[in-house]
């Protein structure tokens, strides 16, 4: 129809405009906008009710539902526009048309990739004698990831209780008391790692005394050689039967030489208010070391980080021990698919998954995520989660 092959035509006119737009680094197009359907509705409605009823789409205006479908957005109404405009009633939009490639002209460098390369491992629960032997089996990983040329390696959650494999202490809750015996050495040796291998280092979590209580803490060591941690919020029944472990009550973000990262331990993710307090503090990655003994509780691991990734338009990625400790009471098995994830959209992996380990096996996934692609994402994506929240109806409350 004519009225079809106008909009053809309209379209292509566009689509030149916004290429222009990018050529020339132009920051955004502003257009003032006629409303000629106006009239028919002006005895029942003001400019702005009218508009909104367009925005919705349950009244069609030829010049603004054109602009709205060309991705246009409503900055405000103009009245007295057009003296002789009787159609629109003297009023108009002002509309525009941001460009997310714009680069501002100063003196900072623009990047066209922000790529930052992740090495996840699916470590195995294996029986050990000294602490010697857990030191070369955790620096094997280390210069693994190296090798790939990783900006993190990532262990899982409490995979140092593979030292009670020879510590001989059957009783759960005194075997932890031993293990906090080792932080010391623990730190000392990731902060040694991360700097001789420059990497930044997901330490996994280790059960940490701390004034007569035990928490359940993940380290961050950083290639510079500082330290972050972050304490586990929430303890499951198991954790809090057999070990007594207490709960930290704070939502940290990092700063690293990667942008923002957040780590959120095991059943943390499976909180998805968590997820969202890191995303507005600025997390692009969180990192969530676990530890599961069956296909079931894995699951609630991997889908709600899946989860985690799409509501906050980040990244998420997990990293789970396998294998068993047949000797060690309340670590016999676990199970495990590690894996990194993206949000699902059309700039990202096509099943929302960077890279995934096969299951219940001792290996590395290696995967590359773009925080560039991320901030775009955010901006233009499909869905704008970050952007779409309805802010005005709910909100979060971080008591900290």
């Amino acid at each position: 129809s004519p009225e079809y092959r106008r909009m053809k035509i309209g379209h292509r006119l566009y689509e030149a405009r916004k290429d222009l737009a990018r050529r020339l680094n132009l920051k955004s197009i502003i257009i003032g906008g006629r409303i000629p359907n106006y009239h028919k509705y002006q005895e029942e409605m003001t400019p702005r009710q009218y508009v909104e009823q367009v925005m919705l789409h349950q009244i069609y205006d030829p010049v603004l539902s054109f602009q709205l479908l060309n991705e246009f957005s409503l900055m405000r109404i103009n009245p007295n526009y057009l003296p002789d405009d009787k159609a629109s009633s003297t009023y108009a939009t002002l509309m525009e048309w941001n460009n997310v490639d714009y680069r501002p002209q100063s003196k900072r460098f623009y990047k066209s990739a922000f790529p930052v390369r992740i090495c996840v491992i699916q470590y195995a629960m294996k029986q050990i004698h000294s602490f010697e032997e857990f030191m070369n089996q955790v620096e094997y990983y280390v210069d693994v990831a190296s090798d790939a040329s990783a900006d993190f390696a990532v262990f899982p959650e409490i995979f140092t209780t593979q030292l009670m494999s020879y510590l001989e202490e059957r009783s759960p809750s005194l075997a932890v008391q031993r293990i906090t015996e080792y932080t010391e050495d623990y730190i000392n040796l990731f902060t040694d790692l991360s700097v001789k291998y420059n990497i930044n280092i997901i330490g996994g979590s280790h059960f940490v005394e701390e004034e007569g209580k035990i928490y359940n803490i993940a380290y961050l060591f950083r290639r510079d050689g500082t330290i972050e941690k972050q304490y586990k919020l929430h303890i499951t029944p198991n954790e809090r039967k057999w070990w007594g472990i207490s709960a930290g009550d704070q939502v940290r973000v990092f700063d690293t030489d990667c942008g923002k990262i957040a780590i959120q331990i095991c059943y943390d993710i499976e909180f998805p208010e968590l997820a969202r307090i890191a995303a507005d503090k600025g997390a692009k990655i969180i990192f969530t070391p676990f530890c599961t003994e069956d296909r079931q509780g894995y699951l609630r691991v991997r889908y709600c980080a899946q989860a985690r990734a799409v509501e906050n338009q980040i990244y998420t990625v997990i990293s789970g021990t396998v294998g068993n400790l047949p000797q060690t009471e309340n670590m016999d098995v676990q199970y495990a698919q590690s894996a990194i994830f993206a949000p699902s959209d059309f700039e990202f992996a096509r099943d929302g998954i960077v890279g995934e380990c096969n299951p219940n096996i001792e290996m590395v996934v290696v995967g590359d995520v773009d925080l560039e692609i991320l901030r775009r994402q955010r901006q233009d994506g499909t869905v704008r989660q970050l952007k779409d929240r309805r802010r005005d109806v709910y909100h979060i409350e971080y008591k900290k």
